[in-house]
């Protein structure tokens, strides 16, 4: 026999919309899929650059910003702190970041530059809800500033997979030493690096 407290309506029902609004913030890959996100030309050269400029590891997140011919304009990159995966969480910090390295594109009619997310993190390159809360928080990021979302790029001791089109490769990867500059572009941009959290993810993670 077990003793305990049902609990109230009024708790289950906010604990139920607290999770429908946490769900709601993840994409599902056939979602992302059919969001049109334009493909890399080189998503090679895009990972190994951009590995070489930030050597990430396990829960280290690079936005980088690529001009219409696949140039890198600005790049950056922080650690995620152990906190629930929550895609308007992700899109706040990811947002953060970009005002920091670049202007905002929102006067254009139409976006010219694209924003890529290469996320570094344990397990194999399947696709997990946190994948989808950084999807989620990058696709609604980039239009809060004025970006066409690119590609979300998973890193793991497997290799590196572009999420949602099937190209990946095995090197590099997120044990991997950085390989000599491949991402195009003159003369290259100081990277960014958060060293810890973003603002945001820390004030998250603190609570």
């Amino acid at each position: 026999m077990t003793f305990g407290f049902a609990p109230s309506s009024a708790a289950a029902t906010s604990t139920s919309a607290t999770s429908a609004n946490t769900v709601a913030r993840v994409l599902e890959p056939a979602e992302w899929a059919a969001a049109g996100i334009p493909l890399l030309r080189s998503p090679r050269e895009v990972v190994s650059g951009l590995h070489t400029r930030h050597a990430p590891r396990p829960s280290t997140a690079v936005v980088a910003v690529l001009d219409a011919d696949e140039r890198l304009c600005a790049s950056a990159s922080f650690t995620r702190r152990p906190a629930p995966a929550d895609g308007w969480l992700f899109r706040n910090a990811l947002l953060d970041q970009l005002r920091r390295v670049i202007p905002h594109d929102l006067r254009r009619r139409t976006p010219v530059r694209t924003a890529v997310l290469l996320y570094c993190r344990e397990g194999d390159a399947r696709w997990t809800e946190e994948d989808g809360a950084w999807m989620w928080g990058l696709r609604d990021a980039c239009t809060l500033h004025g970006l066409r979302c690119g590609a979300y790029i998973t890193l793991t001791r497997d290799g590196w997979q572009v999420l949602g089109e099937g190209r990946g490769g095995r090197r590099p990867n997120s044990a991997s030493a950085p390989e000599p500059f491949a991402l195009s572009e003159a003369p290259p941009p100081p990277p960014r690096t958060g060293g810890a959290a973003s603002d945001v993810l820390s004030r998250a993670a603190a609570r």
